[in-house]
């Protein structure tokens, strides 16, 4: 590939609490104009049921094998770019962005961790790799996250709202100038708990969801915990979901069916108070969920704007990408008003052991 002036091309990976898979994307960024960006290859890859397995058990591992498999499954990023990088014969990657997978996040306590050791990743692949965006944000007093919404400001200035449901429905917008941004609710993972229980990994297009009934109190309770009266800036991590929400779900006895459309009408609820006029742009794997996108829309006011699949899939990754080019360019890409941090800063640990 012939380089093209001031400009970069970065791979960012993404791996969300949902599991679902790792998110590569190969980007190239325009530094005079950041929203002229091309995806230009993107991929994602599923987990083998072994590290899905690790992941999901990594929450309870001691702190010896919790520091072991930060090390592998920096080892597994770095080879799964090293692949990602032949198998699409890219020539040129100027550095590699890495979410890597959240295991706690506590900022109410001081603490967050996401594992994928960067030094391993860089160790492995050669380029330089950029990593830890949550760790320094928490230390300055914010909740760690949501980091995408520097991203939806740069690159997504046209749409009022930019909502993202991954494993967690998070929103950005501006406010007098601000970028506000929060987690909203738990979505995906725990739609995907329930799907499980019968063997299946996802609700496809929402299409049993839409079978079953919603459950008046189960709806109400949801509704009415502490979470959603409390004011931003706040976010949300696994704990949430394992010591609150499906605990309190399974206090009732639902099928499956008025499980999922219960919770699935509690967070188009809950996403639709936080929009109002103008157009919402929905990425993330629920704008897939045909159901859930038609019920959000029923109680949103703003007009839903489902984008092209690429966008879909691979936006956090690429947002990942550009937390990267600006902390290399000592760039801000934290902002104070979304985390709730003493200030705006640039965030990330960067490991350039050899080039």
């Amino acid at each position: 590939m012939k380089s093209i002036p001031n400009t970069k091309y970065i791979i960012g990976l993404m791996s969300g609490t949902s599991l679902d898979g790792l998110d590569l994307a190969y980007v190239q960024f325009d530094l005079d104009h950041l929203a002229d960006f091309s995806i230009l290859k993107a991929e994602t890859l599923n987990y083998t049921p072994d590290w899905k397995a690790k992941l999901q058990k990594a929450f309870e591992m001691s702190a010896n094998d919790l520091a072991y498999l930060d090390a592998q499954y920096g080892l597994f990023l770095g080879q799964q770019v090293n692949d990602f990088i032949k198998r699409n014969e890219i020539q040129k990657v100027d550095l590699i962005a890495s979410h890597g997978q959240t295991i706690f996040h506590r900022p109410e306590l001081g603490y967050t961790t996401q594992i994928g050791s960067g030094a391993h990743i860089n160790a492995l692949t050669g380029i330089k790799t950029i990593c830890d965006f949550r760790t320094q944000d928490v230390a300055l007093g914010g909740q760690g996250a949501p980091l995408v919404p520097i991203g939806d400001r740069l690159l997504f200035a046209d749409y009022d709202y930019c909502l993202n449901i991954g494993g967690f429905a998070n929103i950005s917008y501006d406010q007098n100038g601000k970028r506000i941004a929060y987690d909203i609710c738990p979505t995906n993972i725990v739609l995907n708990h329930y799907m499980q229980k019968i063997g299946l990994p996802y609700d496809d297009k929402g299409q049993l969801t839409a079978t079953g009934n919603s459950n008046t109190d189960l709806l109400d309770h949801l509704n009415q915990l502490d979470f959603y009266q409390s004011r931003q800036p706040k976010s949300l991590g696994w704990e949430f979901v394992t010591t609150v929400i499906l605990p309190l779900i399974d206090q009732y006895d639902l099928s499956i069916p008025d499980i999922l459309n219960t919770y699935t009408e509690h967070l188009a609820i809950q996403i639709g108070s936080k929009t109002g006029p103008g157009k919402l742009l929905i990425t993330g794997g629920g704008a897939l969920n045909d159901y859930m996108v038609e019920r959000i829309a029923h109680y949103s006011p703003a007009k839903v704007v489902i984008p092209d699949r690429t966008i879909i899939d691979y936006k956090e990754a690429l947002i990942f990408a550009l937390l990267g080019l600006l902390k290399d360019q000592g760039k801000i890409n934290i902002l104070s008003s979304v985390t709730g941090s003493k200030k705006d800063h640039s965030s990330g640990v960067v490991y350039n052991g050899r080039s």
